[in-house]
């Protein structure tokens, strides 16, 4: 657990956290493209679970050592649509994620932040994905995206260098994901980690950890408070 302080700034992770949830995206591209879902769910658990290889084709592809196209090979030849055949592999990538969509009260949380005078920032385990320009637009800094640091969550290195960045220490960040095990590093990692269910949920953990004596003082500035469409 962290330990006791202000804390000054809270990243987020991008997709299931400041979009709608991942796996709403992937049911509709497996129904869309008839993709038979044990055979996806199989790959996932070999590829991402936590018994995973440190060189398995999704840590290869979120670190930057794999392109989208090799990723898309690779797990085209793993997975079967529903008449049995493999799927196409161009573009499959961009449409497993097609159906992430904003959430807009997490953007309106980030507002509240800033406003507050705390930090926010981006972590986030890329897959060759597009983000929008908004992340890039001053509303967040650092934006630490994995493929582009060579390092992946868990990884304590990739907190240690989000801490980096922001030039605070680990007790002074709280870090927000939809994935547990990303939730867990951060913890080890001596961040305060809060594992995202929905926008109220979040909030209400966010306020309750800034409100409970660990509030940056109104000293802290942040600039570019101003609220984007």
């Amino acid at each position: 657990m962290a330990g006791a302080g202000p804390v000054e700034a809270v990243a987020f992770d991008y997709g299931g956290v400041l979009t709608t949830p991942v796996a709403d995206s992937l049911a509709r591209w497996r129904a869309t493209f008839g993709i038979e879902a044990q055979s996806f769910t199989d790959c996932l658990r070999a590829w991402l679970g936590r018994e995973a290889e440190q060189n398995s084709p999704v840590h290869e592809l979120e670190t930057g050592k794999l392109d989208a196209a090799g990723f898309e090979k690779a797990l085209a030849a793993r997975i079967r649509r529903t008449d049995g055949r493999h799927p196409e592999p161009a573009g499959m990538l961009a449409a497993m994620f097609a159906g992430l969509l904003p959430d807009q009260q997490m953007w309106d949380l980030t507002d509240e932040l800033r406003a507050r005078g705390i930090k926010v920032a981006i972590l986030s385990n890329s897959w060759a994905n597009t983000y929008p320009a908004r992340l890039f637009d001053g509303r967040f800094e650092p934006v630490v995206i994995s493929g582009e640091v060579g390092l992946r969550k868990p990884d304590p290195d990739i907190y240690r260098l989000l801490c980096t960045r922001l030039g605070l220490p680990p007790e002074r960040v709280a870090f927000v994901d939809d994935a547990r095990p990303n939730v867990e590093g951060a913890r080890r990692t001596g961040l305060h980690g809060i594992f995202h269910r929905d926008a109220g949920t979040t909030r209400d953990a966010l306020l309750s950890l800034l409100e409970s004596g660990a509030a940056a003082g109104p000293t802290t500035s942040h600039p570019n408070q101003e609220t984007r469409a």
